[in-house]
Parts: C-alpha cells; structure tokens; sequence
C-alpha cells in the first residue's frame, strides 16, 4: 500500500490518479490528497453514524413485530413516528436544480443502464443515442416471431417498411399518409405541421416530434433503398438520451484492480478515447464512440446534434467499503465516498453538469448527507456549488415513505427520481420480516403497496415541481429478446407520467422511443398533478399472507423460482465477476439481472424459511436440483465450471439464503463480496466429507 496524508491507497489506485485522472483536471496532485483525506476523515465516521441508524431502526420493527404490533394502519404509522422512521413532511416547494441538461430536465425517452466494467458495452450504450427502426424491427420479434431465413426474408422486409409507414403517420403525419410517398421532397410539403421538419443531412431528412428527432434516411443506392419507390434505406429513431453508467448492481467490483478498471472505462467516455475490439464475423473491427451529427437548418445554416447518450454514473450506496484505501485507523473505507471523488474529477473534464446517481439511501438524513458530501468534494476540487447533480433513487422503504422530504434534502442538486419493483421489494420483505410469510413474487406485483409506491413516486415528484426541471423514472424491461412484449405493455411508464424509463439494449431503447412518440409526457405530467398522492397507509400495508393457503405444489415453484434465479446470477458473479448478464430463468426465458435479483430472491426464501413455509431440507434440495437446472442452461459457455456443493459460487447461494435475516437490511453485497475474493484468489476450499 501506498501513503497519502496517512491514506493507504492500493498502488493499482494511486497509478491511475496520478497518472491518468489528475494529469488535465486543473487539480494539483497534493492538493487533491490532502482534500481526500480531510473529506474521508470528516465524513467515514458520519456514514458509519448512519449505517449502524438502520440496524437500530430495524431492531426496533422487528421487537414491534415480536410483540405482536399490527402491520398496516394507523397504530403501525404511530409506532413509526415515534421511533423516528417516519419524519414530518416539508412544507411545499419547487426543485431548484440549474444548469440541467434537456435531456435530463425537458424531454422523456428511454434511458439506458450499462455495467461499467464493459468497454463494449458502454461503447454500444453511449452511442444507442440513435438507433435504426428498420434493424430495430427486423431483427427482433417486435412486430412478428423470428425468421428461420438463414438470408433476407423479403416478407419480413416488407412487414417492417409497412410497419414503419404506419408509425410516420402516427409521428408525422401528411396529407393522404406516408404509404403511397415516391417523393420525400414533395411528402414535406404535405405535412400537416410544418414544424416537425427540422433540417437535412448529406442522406437524411430530420424532424422532431414530442422532443425526439426522426431520421428518414433516402439511399437509391442502399439495398433497401434501391427497392423503395422514395428512396428510403431506414429510419432512424433518436433513442437513449441518458445512459447510467454503472458501478453498483451491475458489477462485481470487490478490489482495487475492478475499481480502477471501472474507473478507467469512465475516463475513457468523459475524454472520449474508449475504444474496444470486437470480433465480427470473423474480423476485429474497433468500436469507438459517435461524433456528432451535423445538419442544415430549412435556412441553410449548419447545426449539429449529439451522437452519444447523456452520461450519468450510478456509485455504490453508504454500505459497501473497499479495500483499495485504508483509513488511519486502517479499516476499510467506505467505498461511496471514493466514488463520489473519483467520478467527479474525472467528469469534470465534461462542461456542464455532472450527474451522479446515489443508490440505497435510507430516507432524508442519508439524502442529507450525501448533499454534504458533493458540497465537500465541490469544494476539494475547486467546482461551483450544485455542478454535481444527484439522482435519488426510490428503491429502499424509508425513502418511499420520506419521498418529499428526500428531495426536499437535495432539492438544489436532484435531477432524477425512480422506481424499482426488485430492490424496493427486497427491502419490504427484510423490513417486515418477523411480520409473517410474504405472498408469492407474482402476487407481490398485485399488491396496493407496490401501487401506491408507483404513483407516490410520480404524484410526488410532480407536486416538487420535477416537470421541465427533472427526470421521473421507471424500472427494467428485463427480458430483451421479448421486444413484441416490451411494445406491449412498456407504454405503461410514459402513461404513468414518467420521462424516462429503463431499457436492457440500444435496440430496445429504439423501440421504447416509440411510446414516448405515442405518448406525450408532458401533457400526461400536467394531468397528473392535478391528483392528490396516495395515501401512506397504503405504501406501509407489507405483503403478508394473512393465512397462507398455498398447495405444496405452489410451495415447491416458487421455490424453485427463487433458487435458480439465485445460482443463474451467483454463478456467474462468484465464479466469472460477471456482473450483469441476460440469465435464463426457470423457464430458459432471458432475462437481464443484477444483484437486485438476488435481494428478492434470498429474502423471499429466508422469509418462508424464518415462518416455517419451507424447511432447511426442502431447501437445500431446490438448491440441489435448480443446480443440475444451471449447469444445463450453460453448457455452451466454454469458462463455466459445474457448481458443486462446496464451490464458492453455491456457499455464497446458502449463506444469501440461510444467513438472509441477518445480511443489512437484506443486502447481498457483502456477502458476494467475500466469496468473489476468495474466488479470485483461487483458495478453493478442502471437499466436505
């Protein structure tokens, strides 16, 4: 370890600050140690402070509940009150955040999460800010089930160009519709709203509607092009206009060399010098980031728009320290606090805002203290107060609860509120869990908390004033190869009010921008408002099963349900520090998970476990079987190794499970922390007799 005014920094760290994130910044070097120390040595005990907050908060819910406390109603907001877990609401107010980005403040589309220790994914997610409708269609099961054609299917073809006629006439409408054109020229003329066109490129023709451009693009040239009687070889959807990077949930960062990877894939988007190799077909091609896109005004005067998505970074929460810097008192520090410093240095080389998403923050005092701390590092790396903005995410019970007064916290800063139907739910369940047996997952989704959660969100966000100043946010479509699904039912976000919503690929983020095409936002924002929120009562009634009534048969399902989705994800993290990946559930549908998979899932089964639904034994056999299940759905990885019972990927499994009351506020961070390093360190333990 390397010393830094009494910092102990992994050298792997030190290297990349000083040779790498400084150099550039306008911060000198002792001046940005000194500032680390000082900001670690003031706030580490305060997070500390907080930390051990929850515990006693928790311990005090679980004696409500042993005493035989009653869960929902009045006495149960009481009981809250008194203990401090409820606060009094503000008095009314308006968010203030300036300097915000249109992206993040005006317009709603989709919005992308991306695990950041992929180069190549970051680079598809940065440059998603535009994607072809025509791919977009075609090579998924949108508007009709894949083609076995090993060739171009000109059926399939065709169904995608009328398909995308027809959205022109919802999008752009012209007189006598968009399926007879042979002229594009003579097509502008006919526009019912003149406005909508916005200018031209060297092939394309460029319009906006509800703040998100379309380009047609006209190619005689092009094979598809060459078949249309205008000339139109695609459509190009303006698509993720914020992208999350991500160093939380969809990463298996435990040391020092996964931070400074990550760290290091974000400096490369901020300077714009990422890059990464990428096998196709065959041939290495390098990926690089988009440039801009360049356009003439119906004027002729030349302006451009961005290539690539709006950046945010997502850092980890208050909870997790990281061994890549020691305290004074040699403990670990808390890794939140890195983040904050380091992402903010470097994002700093970008003008404007610096947008930080904060995860699994417990209600307004943690809110307040992460405000303290973007004060602190404005101050240590000489930024104007309020440059970093935050997102807030609503995804832990004491927030939902304390949602105004959350924001009220950093109503200076805040730039983006959500919803998340796994963690949030994680966090139900531990809160309640001496409560009783939780309802079945399925039945969760029913349940008039979750609703309620939903619309407070919104209801609350535009009661603060979020409309034209800030993002309202919606969870994961998590299965990407179901896009004609996604098309379905993900319009269910944009109605709700929200302006963005998240997405699992560049290509459905150019299939979620249809919704924001058919829906307009902001009218939906300005009929919302109007409503009066939901009542508290209704977020605080837990999902208990007043007298469970399920079939040994039901029993038996959601357990498997939950044991292979917790060994699909586990494997993957423990054996291969895959963080994020599409996971074939149960049924061998994909689906895109991340650590807050595993939070609902162990804290189901150590739910059922803790009120006698299930035994150890029964367990301990799923675990058994969804293992067999596992290695089945693998077999064509050529790094996978089987699971066997005292691997390190199936002891993490049953400790999530097993140990699952006692894991904070039922995270599974540490304890897949420790088992992915004693995987790394290739410390296999001695078979069990």
């Amino acid at each position: 370890m390397i010393d830094r005014h009494g910092l102990s920094l992994a050298p792997a760290l030190v290297r990349f600050l000083e040779d790498w994130a400084l150099p550039g910044s306008g911060v000198e070097t002792d001046r940005f140690w000194a500032g680390m120390a000082d900001i670690f040595a003031r706030f580490a005990p305060e997070n500390e402070t907080l930390l051990r907050r929850r515990d006693v908060l928790q311990a005090q819910i679980d004696a409500w509940y042993r005493q035989g406390g009653a869960y929902g109603g009045a006495e149960q907001r009481a009981f809250l009150t008194e203990i401090g877990y409820l606060v009094p609401e503000p008095a009314p107010f308006t968010i203030e955040p300036t300097d915000v980005d249109e992206e993040v403040a005006s317009r709603a589309g989709p919005q992308l999460v991306v695990p950041m220790l992929n180069a190549r994914f970051l680079l598809n997610a940065a440059n998603a800010r535009w994607g072809s409708l025509y791919d977009a269609l075609y090579g998924t099961d949108a508007i009709a089930p894949m083609s076995p054609t090993s060739g171009y299917d000109q059926e399939r073809g065709a169904a995608v160009i009328q398909w995308a006629r027809a959205f022109l006439d919802e999008t752009l409408p012209i007189a006598g519709g968009w399926g007879d054109v042979t002229d594009l020229e003579a097509a502008i003329d006919r526009l019912e709203d003149p406005s909508l066109f916005r200018g031209r490129s060297e092939k394309g023709w460029l319009f906006r509607h509800h703040g998100l451009h379309i380009e047609i693009v006209v190619d005689p040239d092009h094979p598809i092009g060459r078949t249309d009687p205008a000339g139109i070889a695609d459509i190009v959807l303006e698509s993720a206009l914020t992208t999350i990077c991500d160093l939380e949930d969809s990463v298996a960062a435990v040391d020092a060399e996964d931070k400074v990877a990550g760290y290091a894939n974000w400096l490369g988007l901020i300077d714009g010098t990422l890059s990464a190799e990428i096998d196709k077909g065959g041939r290495t091609i390098r990926r690089t980031l988009a440039p801009d896109r360049m356009y003439r005004a119906p004027d002729g005067s030349p302006f451009a728009l961005p290539g690539r998505s709006l950046l945010f970074v997502r850092n980890v929460g208050h909870l997790m320290t990281t061994p890549a810097l020691r305290l004074a008192d040699g403990g670990e520090a808390p890794e939140g606090i890195l983040d904050a410093i380091v992402t903010s240095l470097i994002a700093m080389r970008r003008e404007g805002s610096i947008y930080i998403v904060k995860p699994k923050m417990h209600g307004p005092e943690e809110v307040a203290f992460a405000n303290r701390l973007f004060d602190a590092v404005e101050d240590m790396l000489g930024l104007a107060r309020h440059r970093i903005k935050i997102g807030v995410m609503d995804e832990e019970r004491r927030t939902s609860a304390n949602l105004a007064a959350c924001i009220h916290a950093v109503k200076d800063r805040i730039v983006f509120i959500n919803t998340g139907f796994l963690d949030r739910t994680g966090d139900e369940i531990h809160t309640a869990m001496l409560g009783g047996p939780v309802v079945r997952k399925a039945t969760m989704k029913e349940c008039d908390w979750i609703k309620a959660y939903e619309d407070r969100n919104v209801q609350i966000g535009l009661t603060c004033g979020f409309a034209g100043r800030a993002q309202i946010g919606k969870g994961m479509w998590a299965a990407p190869d179901r896009m004609a699904d996604m098309l379905a039912q993900k319009s269910a976000h944009p109605l709700s009010g929200a302006s963005t919503a998240w997405v699992p690929s560049p290509t459905a983020a150019t299939l979620h921008a249809i919704h924001y095409h058919r829906i307009d936002v902001a009218a939906r924002q300005a009929e919302r408002a109007a409503e009066p929120v939901a009542a508290l009562e209704r977020l605080l009634t837990p999902p208990i099963a007043g007298a469970p009534d399920w079939t040994p048969e039901e029993i038996a399902d959601e357990l498997d349900n939950n044991a292979q989705g917790i060994l699909g994800y586990v494997v993957r993290w423990i054996d291969q520090g895959v963080g994020c990946s599409k996971v074939p559930d149960l049924h061998d549908i994909g689906l895109m998970e991340d650590r807050a998979t595993l939070r609902i899932s162990s804290q189901h089964i150590a739910n059922w476990l803790h009120h006698g639904i299930v035994s150890s034994d029964q367990v301990e056999e799923a675990l058994s079987r969804m293992a067999a299940k596992v290695d089945a759905q693998n077999q064509g990885d050529p790094v996978y190794r089987p699971m066997t019972r005292d691997g390190w990927a199936m002891q993490a499994a049953r400790s999530l499970i097993f140990d699952g009351l006692a894991q904070p506020n039922g995270y599974t961070e540490p304890l897949l922390h420790r088992y992915r390093a004693l995987a790394k360190s290739q410390a296999m333990p001695e078979k069990m007799a």
